[in-house]
């Protein structure tokens, strides 16, 4: 078992979204103690985002914008798909802005949905969605 960013990557599955942790320098505090709950977009997931929208994101001037977006995808805690199933949860992510996650009919976060849930990592645990999340502010 890895920590959530050496899961990530091993996967395969998460080019875009590695790259984007990396240029964001969350790197470090993704393979912290944690733990985390990871609503991970998949690379098909970044793809549906307008076309450019990523390689904007990644250019060191919009780190801020970037950092926003990703810690819009994490909890604090470790949250397992069985914690949430049959609720409708309001948890605050990293950055401070409130999920709304429904177990209710699958699960879905701010509207994504869970594709592959529980992936354990030594620091946590990653849920796979099939959406980017954005930031309302």
């Amino acid at each position: 078992m890895h920590d959530i960013v050496d899961t990530a990557v091993a996967a395969g599955s998460f080019k875009t979204l590695v790259a984007a942790v990396t240029a964001a320098d969350l790197v470090d505090t993704l393979k912290g103690t944690g733990p985390f709950t990871v609503f991970a977009p998949s690379d098909d997931a970044f793809a549906k985002l307008p076309a450019g929208t990523v390689d904007d994101l990644v250019k060191p001037e919009n780190k801020a914008k970037l950092a926003a977006i990703l810690t819009l995808h994490v909890m604090s805690g470790k949250v397992m798909a069985a914690d949430v199933a049959g609720n409708k949860l309001t948890p605050a992510s990293v950055n401070g802005e409130t999920l709304d996650v429904d177990g209710t009919n699958g699960v879905t976060v701010n509207g994504a949905h869970v594709t592959t849930a529980d992936i354990a990592c030594t620091n946590g645990v990653i849920h796979v969605i099939d959406a980017v999340l954005l930031p309302k502010a």
